[in-house]
């Protein structure tokens, strides 16, 4: 093959990918276009070999690999040049099995060559163990090659079966297809029949959990029960709860960073929350000892807070007096009806 030849041929060649379609071909060179695909277009250079032209050099990339991994088999075409944008090989003879099995019965001959096709992927590193009928052929010799195979490798998701080619067999010759896994290999059989329930399940949950028209009125409706912004003593619990939880994260960060042992640093947190917990219930035991006393008649110009001496008040305005504890309490009280309506 004159490599100087075909470069020239490729200037005259465009390959431009279309999102969801076959590329778009321009080719003013005397190559012949035997087809296109979504990554490429395959030419015609000799009577063994074809060029492929790609649309992008990713793809080109993705191919090459895919095909050097198989080089050793019979089953992928062999490598003769590459560019940035072309790979040339060998032509891919024969008839499709989307062809053939247009006129021809699945017999378990066939279906034994694409178990090992699938197996061939498997022992030379292919991310997708699968393949789409017709870019599997059945050379005349009844043995398989395949094309098209820059989307086996570089995946990031993959399926556990291959679920393309049973798709692309279509349901008579996927049911057929089965058959004979069973019977020649029943534990693989048993996997992807599992993994074919799966995949029914998880189309019910979809159709479950995702209906067309989701009753909007009822949400809102049900969704009041979530809101705590109108309530305002729930209201205060659950700030108190966010910076509570805000602050831990944050201490917890910061003491780290510092070099601190987590579980020093976890104890002493908590040791300063049972702490203030602590106090919460002193201050709530003294408002109840003083609504207990106002209700039973005591009346002066002193209120006491707790049990402590009585020595630090203020004067108030209307006369009587207030110590600091209460002036406290009253201050607390106003913050919180702020950030309420904040």
């Amino acid at each position: 093959m004159d490599i100087k030849q075909l470069n020239n041929w490729l200037k005259d060649i465009q390959v431009r990918n279309v999102d969801n379609s076959d590329v778009d071909v321009v080719n003013n060179s005397p190559l012949i276009m035997l087809g296109k695909g979504r990554q490429g277009a395959v030419f015609q250079v000799s009577d063994d070999i074809c060029v492929k032209v790609f649309g992008n050099a990713e793809d080109c990339d993705r191919e090459h690999f895919a095909l050097s991994l198989g080089q050793e088999t019979n089953l992928f075409p062999k490598i003769h040049a590459k560019g940035t944008l072309f790979l040339a090989m060998d032509i891919v003879k024969g008839v499709d099995v989307r062809e053939y099995l247009q006129s021809q019965p699945l017999t378990p001959e066939l279906s034994r060559k694409l178990i090992e096709m699938l197996i061939t992927f498997k022992s030379i590193g292919f991310d997708r163990i699968d393949h789409h009928k017709r870019q599997i052929y059945i050379q005349e010799d009844g043995n398989l090659k395949v094309i098209d195979v820059a989307r086996t490798v570089w995946r990031d998701r993959v399926y556990p079966f291959p679920r393309k080619l049973l798709i692309s067999l279509g349901e008579e010759n996927k049911a057929i297809f089965l058959t004979h896994v069973q019977e020649m290999a029943p534990e693989l059989y048993a996997e992807w029949l599992h993994y074919i329930r799966m995949e029914e399940i998880s189309h019910q949950i979809y159709q479950i959990l995702l209906p067309e028209r989701p009753d909007k009125e009822k949400v809102k409706k049900l969704s009041k029960k979530l809101l705590t912004t109108k309530d305002e003593e729930k209201y205060v619990v659950q700030l108190q709860g966010l910076v509570h939880k805000v602050f831990k994260e944050e201490w917890v960060k910061t003491m780290l960073a510092r070099g601190k042992s987590p579980e020093a640093v976890m104890k002493k947190i908590d040791e300063y929350w049972d702490s203030l917990e602590h106090g919460k219930l002193r201050d709530r035991d003294r408002d109840r000892d003083r609504d207990r006393d106002q209700d039973r008649g005591h009346k002066g110009d002193r209120r006491f807070v707790g049990e402590g001496s009585p020595r630090h008040y203020e004067k108030h305005s209307d006369g009587g007096k207030r110590f600091e504890g209460e002036r406290y309490r009253d201050r607390l009280s106003r913050m919180k009806k702020r950030q309420h309506y904040i």
